[in-house]
């Protein structure tokens, strides 16, 4: 009778296992510092349930838990093209990245720096949402120009109809702009211990060649590639890009697209 007793209750543990999501799953073994299986987990979450920004948020933490910084790099960037306003996810990333050894410096021009934050503030839908509804309101001032009998509302819909094109169209272009980002994969993060830049697609061979060390978390853009099949140290090198005046080539092996 204790057996049967002992097999139920096994049974009802099993079951309640198997009820748990694989998310949550992983959410069970980080909470028990088991960093590994959650790194586990939440891959198998992505593949199983598609992609999600708290998935690769949490899994950004399990990596950064297992000390791999730059694929927790990967992970909080790939959360933010999804959902580019989560708080959590912009805080983490600066913390991850203020501790990896590399700071390429920020050349980025002003207003190219205030337009990338006014594009980070909303999502791709919400952009095209607030396009759609500045649309409404230009249509409006267009009709009220139009079909106004006195001088002063014609005059408000002319003006207000000039500044609501030239918002239609800014907000327009966030929108296609958040889109086309959240669906690119040109940036990339070193993950391996570190890289060696090279200004030819192969392994550096002499002085010349070589470029400067890179470690890992460092984010790059890559510009171009090339298959090297015969090349014995790797078969594909990226052309990247770490800041508007630096570009050189690197082992794709040594980078993750994100």
């Amino acid at each position: 009778m204790m057996k049967k007793i002992l097999f139920l209750i096994l049974l009802s543990v099993t079951v309640s296992a198997n009820a748990l999501t694989v998310a949550e799953q992983a959410d069970s073994a980080y909470n028990k510092d088991d960093f590994r299986l959650a790194v586990e987990l939440y891959n198998r979450a992505l593949i199983e349930d598609g992609v999600s920004a708290d998935v690769y948020y949490n899994l950004g933490n399990a990596y950064y838990r297992c000390e791999k910084p730059g694929m927790a790099v990967v992970c909080y960037e790939r959360a933010l093209k999804i959902d580019p306003t989560d708080s959590d996810a912009k805080t983490n990333l600066a913390f991850v990245r203020a501790q990896i050894q590399d700071k390429p410096e920020d050349d980025t021009a002003f207003l190219t720096s205030v337009h990338k934050s006014i594009l980070g503030s909303m999502t791709p839908n919400s952009w095209s949402v607030t396009a759609f509804i500045v649309f409404l309101l230009l249509l409006g001032a267009i009709a009220l120009y139009i079909f106004s009998g006195s001088v002063l509302p014609r005059k408000i819909g002319f003006f207000s109809g000039i500044v609501l094109l030239f918002i239609f169209g800014y907000v327009l272009y966030l929108a296609w702009e958040s889109y086309s980002y959240a669906t690119s994969h040109e940036d990339a993060v070193v993950t391996a211990p570190s890289t060696q830049l090279s200004s030819t697609p192969r392994a550096a061979r002499t002085s010349s060649d070589k470029v400067v060390t890179i470690h890992e978390g460092t984010k790059v853009e890559i510009i171009d590639s090339i298959a090297t099949p015969d090349d014995p140290v790797s078969p594909k090198w990226y052309n990247v890009k770490i800041n508007n005046n630096t570009k050189a080539w690197l082992r794709a092996s040594d980078v993750e697209r994100i």
